[in-house]
């Protein structure tokens, strides 16, 4: 029966651990970052700065 116990408590201590560090631990939809949200947006996929470029090249 301790067997059982200590099984179980190895699954629990496993789930516990892979809830805190596993892939989804830095995902955007966990509240750990805030803002845009999803990857980060490489300059030439930013709409604002593709709008800014536009500006100054028509300025």
């Amino acid at each position: 029966m301790t067997y059982v116990f200590a099984f179980i408590g190895i699954i629990a201590i496993a789930y516990l651990l892979w809830r805190a560090f596993g892939p989804a631990a830095g995902s955007p939809g966990s509240g750990g970052q805030s803002g845009r949200g999803g990857n980060p947006v490489g300059p030439d996929d930013d709409p604002d700065f593709l709008r800014d470029l536009d500006r100054r090249k028509h300025d």
